[in-house]
């Protein structure tokens, strides 16, 4: 019976894992009733180019602006941290209300200033991003016979040598009727559903509509500037307005002012509103998602081999209880299987820079049990993409509480390496809280500075600044500090064998060790690089990523590789009267960090090859730098701890003198 609920469960674990690996998310947000006739404002997000990387406020550009001034939206800490700057635009309709040829505003002349930095936002193929009811706008393409799905519109064109700018939008707007949410009418169908009233309904019977969909068709009109000196904003354009996608007719000069114009048109749709972000995130090539798993488990089947020789030998070494080591012809033939029984009295010897050693494993322990949390959640539809910037502000949030586990996990190792030693515990609890933060603080500060030459919104603004610096000194550092009292009351672990005074002389080796331990970072990177080019594009290519499922699963047998190859090493190492592991089983799986680094080097020469100016490619190497070195710190931790358990277990399982 035991099995048999054992195998339910695992199947509930597998179908859970399909179907957050197939983009399952929660809306994020309770529907929105609007009455025919209600008004709908359209958002506008910072100005965005694949080409730079760079973010800059809508604003910065010579666009129309609302009547009541330009007003900044709720923004989250997240959000801020991404460059998004959402504020209101002159853009607005009436709920299930056609409307054409609205004029919404006449430029200024253009200056000369204002003439360049627009054709420049041209040849760099900025997007401009609007926003409706949470909903970014997405504009559909046809190339051949397949329709390209793109989210926001160029903000002009290039052709021949004179530049267009897009100043007449045609909007769609898809709406769904709105149903009570009813618990039998969600749970349920049929006649029980209808039996069950909706309570609290207070006269709600007037028509009311949801917003399901929003598309926007881009076109470059030429507009008669000279007509519309006495319009105001919404008043109608006193011509008809042909909307062309595939000609451009309003060519941008210096001196000469711009028209826009709008259109929107209402369309009632079958998608419902638990669906409407699907449109944003079809997961393409799950195909290769499922590939990418299926390699991952083939280099754990190989290492769960080698591990289980391994092991397989030593416990069959230990029922021998090696009554014949001293024998030489059983030393000579079983030299590769003996070499570690050699170096039972230097295995626990401190290693060099202990302090730095505990600090980036309970650094790393704190990066791995951040990303683990936030995947979970991100994976279980807590973290959806309608509620902008909550994946990084869960990220933060995580990271902050897990300053526990950090100071807890560095002060009791160090006590362990110590031998029990209180002394300096509170120095390394405090290393702890400022180690990793003091390195991203440092490399985002120096991109900041670069953003801020550039004048561009992806800039962290200065009191954000000081928002961070007191999260951390005011919360994260306190928390590691007390990890590290509880780290420091707990007791240390006590190693199975005794240290001699002497060190034991490490015996010349035919490949410098380190070689081997820098090519063991291939076999975790080999499970990770499938979906490494994923993650690399929702990043860099303006991609939704949201096969959170897979990533789960590819994190978890990422931490599952990373044990078996620093455990192998290790054991290699020992065999061959290398004592001197504890830095090698930390590197031979943070080396993967070295790995992954190359790939985005790789990825920006071949991938990102419009990516333009010394600024773009700085920001990107900067970033990539950042995530190494967090990517370092988890999976070095990662082989530590599996290795210092496995040497644990080793050393206490057998009897030796």
């Amino acid at each position: 019976m035991d099995f048999f609920d054992r195998f339910k469960i695992w199947v509930l674990a597998v179908s859970l894992v399909v179907n957050c690996g197939c983009g399952y998310y929660l809306p994020g947000s309770y529907p929105h009733k609007y009455s025919v006739g209600d008004t709908l404002s359209v958002k506008v997000n910072s100005l965005t180019s694949i080409d730079t990387e760079i973010p800059y406020s809508y604003y910065s550009l010579p666009f129309c602006q609302p009547l009541e001034g330009v007003k900044d939206s709720a923004e989250n800490l997240g959000e801020l941290l991404m460059g998004d700057r959402i504020e209101n635009s002159p853009y607005q309709f009436k709920m299930y209300t056609n409307e054409s040829e609205i004029f919404s505003c006449r430029t200024d002349p253009l200056t000369a200033d204002s003439f360049k930095l627009l054709k420049e936002r041209i040849d760099e193929i900025y997007q401009v991003n609007l926003i409706l009811d949470n909903l970014p706008a997405i504009r559909y393409t046809k190339k051949e016979e397949f329709f390209l799905r793109w989210t926001g519109y160029p903000v002009g064109i290039k052709v021949q040598e004179t530049y267009y700018v897009f100043n007449h939008l045609k909007f769609t707007v898809l709406v769904h009727k709105y149903e009570e949410t009813n618990v039998a009418r969600v749970m349920g169908t049929g006649d029980a559903a209808e039996m069950i009233p909706t309570i609290g309904n207070d006269g709600s019977d007037v028509q009311g509509y949801m917003v399901v969909g929003f598309e926007v068709v881009p076109c470059s009109v030429m507009h008669n500037a000279d007509s519309v000196k006495n319009l105001k904003m919404y008043e109608k354009y006193p011509s008809s307005i042909k909307c062309d996608p595939t000609t451009v007719s309003m060519a941008i000069k210096e001196g000469q002012p711009i028209v826009f114009t709008y259109e929107v048109a209402f369309e009632e749709s079958d998608i419902k509103w638990p669906s409407r972000w699907d449109a944003y995130l079809k997961m393409e090539g799950s195909k290769v998602h499922w590939f990418s798993i299926l390699n991952s488990l083939m280099v754990i089947t190989f290492l769960a081999g080698i591990v289980l020789v391994i092991f397989l030998r030593t416990v069959r070494r230990d029922l021998t209880r090696y009554e014949e080591l001293d024998k030489e012809a059983q030393a000579q033939m079983n030299e590769e299987l003996s070499g570690w029984k050699l170096v039972v009295g230097d295995v626990f010897r401190t290693p060099s820079n202990p302090a730095l050693l505990c600090i980036m494993v309970g650094d790393g322990v704190q990066i791995l049990g951040m990303a683990v949390v936030t995947i979970l959640f991100a994976a279980l539809g807590f973290m959806s993409p309608a509620s902008r910037g909550t994946l990084i502000t869960g990220m933060l949030f995580f990271y902050m509480i897990l300053g526990v586990v950090a100071g807890y996990v560095a002060v009791r190792l160090w006590r362990t390496i110590g031998s029990g030693d209180h002394k300096g515990w509170v120095s390394v609890a405090w290393k702890a809280a400022c180690f990793f933060p003091g390195i991203a603080f440092l490399i985002l500060t120096v991109l900041n500075f670069l953003l801020w030459g550039s004048h561009s919104t992806g800039a962290i603004p200065f009191s954000l600044f000081v928002i961070l610096l007191l999260l951390w000194f005011c919360i994260s550092v306190p928390l590691t500090l007390f990890g590290g009292y509880l780290g420091a009351k707990a007791p240390q672990i006590e190693y199975p064998v005794r240290t001699n005074q002497i060190p034991r002389e490490i015996p010349p080796q035919k490949y410098p060790s380190w070689l081997l331990v820098l090519g063991a970072g291939t076999l975790p990177f080999g499970t990770l690089f499938i979906e490494l080019f994923f993650i690399m594009s929702s990043l860099w290519m303006g991609r939704v990523y949201y096969v959170f499922g897979f990533l789960f699963v590819v994190l978890i047998l990422l931490v599952v590789v990373c044990a078996e190859v620093s455990l192998v090493l290790t054991y290699m190492h020992l065999c061959v009267e290398d004592w001197k592991w504890w830095w090698k089983s930390f590197f031979a799986s943070g080396s993967v960090a070295i790995y992954i680094f190359l790939y985005s080097v790789n990825y920006l020469v071949f991938d990102l090859k419009s990516l333009s100016g010394p600024v773009s490619a700085t920001l990107y190497l900067g970033y990539s730098l950042f995530m190494v070195t967090a990517i370092m710190l988890t999976t070095g931790t990662v082989g530590f701890l599996s290795s210092f358990w496995f040497v644990h277990y080793l050393f206490s399982s057998v009897k030796l003198d």
